[in-house]
């Protein structure tokens, strides 16, 4: 199994479709590719790939900002590894190369959140080093106050 990690360059951001939208199931696709082509202009966002044998099977977005309490930091977002090659390691080798990709980069901390509905994500996380410090909350201002 030869595996690879590195930053999806813009232009081949909507390659991460494909596993967005098995975490990602209630945005519509068309709204989906829109969103994330515009994330991916965003100068304080990154998307990481792992490759297995060429294949993308894992990606986490990184946002950067700096924070007044904790200062320069990185926020996972959209982490996921395909079903398939789950069990390998591979979600541990993906955030080992965040953990050094951010700190070369100059972060301090990294800050992230989980659905409470995925229990096997907080196991993982807690492993990782990773503690709970909060609550995650969402107001929806649409009019229609639909979560996608």
């Amino acid at each position: 199994m030869n595996t690879l990690i590195k930053v999806i360059d813009a232009e081949d951001i909507l390659t991460i479709i494909q596993l967005l939208t098995k975490l990602n199931t209630k945005t519509p696709l068309d709204i989906l590719k829109e969103r994330v082509i515009e994330i991916s202009k965003n100068t304080n966002y990154e998307c990481i790939g792992l490759y297995v044998d060429e294949k993308l099977v894992g990606i986490s977005g990184l946002w950067y900002s700096t924070r007044h309490y904790i200062g320069k930091s990185v926020e996972p977002d959209h982490v996921i590894i395909d079903e398939a090659t789950r069990g390998q390691g591979l979600g541990k080798q993906l955030f080992n190369w965040i953990d050094n990709h951010v700190k070369n980069k100059g972060c301090e901390a990294i800050e992230l959140n989980a659905y409470s509905s995925n229990p096997k994500s907080h196991k993982f996380y807690y492993n990782e080093g990773y503690n709970i410090y909060g609550f995650h909350f969402l107001k929806v201002l649409r009019d229609d106050k639909k979560f996608y």
